[in-house]
């Protein structure tokens, strides 16, 4: 783990989607926070010492999902998969899909596996199965405020994690889709899908893919956007958390209630033509039941 000293910094940003604005300052205790997303290997060996099951690896309960078709209640999670033709991108249901089988042992269905895949970030994590890793390793997840404040490595104001240019002198500093999203990702960073943690240079704190690769989980609700800032310097808020569970629920589905967490840092499928999430002020709601191809998780601890 590496050591991320307290601070203020302005939180969020007033240039980019509405969800991260307004830009507020606020200040975080130190603390500890893993150098590189949760890998594959790491997360065999919790699931070796304690013969946890993934909530992909388990058929939902029908009494949790009233209406549903019962061909439809099988485990699985939803994958990642470049349809030849877009239509509308709005509909993300043209490349992304349920699969059966699909869960962290067999991260794009049943007849894959995690050969070569040790040193990748683990996927298909529920909010749970972060949680449930975080408590068995004597750690904590994130919140969204000590998250992005580690995102930033030490600096003040700018757009990426590395500085206000996206790829400076013309050099990858993250995974993330280059090309036509959802049809064509061109590999120019020498990788299609998630890659190796360190294969991209650290922030300024030492701390290696905050930025692309996969979307991190943080232990905060979701809320639609930034609280103000603070009135007076003595009034900034330390140590943040994130809204109520109640405002966390998906507005445009009102009889659903399952809370939704906040994600952070974007993934290997951020494109500049369609989502140019890949920045510490970004952020992203996740119901707290579904896993992806594409979300995984760090940890924390923090100084008593």
């Amino acid at each position: 783990m590496i050591h991320v000293p307290g601070g203020s910094f302005r939180m969020g940003s007033d240039k980019h989607y509405p969800e991260e604005a307004p830009s507020h300052r606020v200040s975080v205790d130190s603390f500890w926070i893993d150098a590189t997303p949760v890998t594959n290997r790491q997360f065999a060996a919790f699931v070796a010492a304690t013969g946890y099951k993934t909530f992909a690896e388990i058929p939902p309960d029908p009494k949790d999902y009233p209406g549903a078709l019962p061909h439809m209640l099988r485990a699985g999670s939803l994958v990642f998969t470049s349809p030849p033709r877009v239509k509308n991108l709005r509909d993300w249901s043209q490349w992304w899909s349920f699969e059966f089988g699909a869960n962290w042992r067999q991260p794009y269905g049943p007849k894959s596996s995690l050969r070569n895949l040790d040193d990748h970030p683990v996927v298909h994590v529920a909010y749970c199965d972060a949680l449930a890793y975080a408590e068995w390793a004597s750690k904590s997840l994130p919140t969204e405020a000590e998250w992005e404040f580690a995102a930033r490595g030490g600096l003040e104001n700018t757009e990426f994690a590395w500085g206000d240019e996206f790829m400076p002198g013309g050099q990858f500093m993250a995974n993330t889709w280059h090309g036509d999203f959802p049809v064509k990702n061109s590999r120019a960073d020498g990788w299609a899908r998630t890659s190796p943690v360190k294969s991209f240079l650290a922030n300024g704190y030492g701390l290696y893919d905050m930025i692309g690769n996969v979307w991190e989980w943080t232990g905060d609700f979701w809320s639609s956007c930034h609280p103000a800032d603070a009135a007076k310097a003595c009034c900034v808020p330390l140590n943040p958390r994130g809204g109520a569970e109640t405002a966390s629920y998906d507005p445009s589905q009102p009889a659903i209630r399952i809370p939704r967490r906040v994600l952070k840092g974007g993934s290997h499928l951020c494109a500049p033509s369609y989502c140019r999430r890949y920045r510490p002020a970004a952020r992203h709601a996740e119901p707290v039941d579904t896993s992806t191809s594409h979300v995984g998780f760090r940890c924390v601890v923090r100084e008593v």
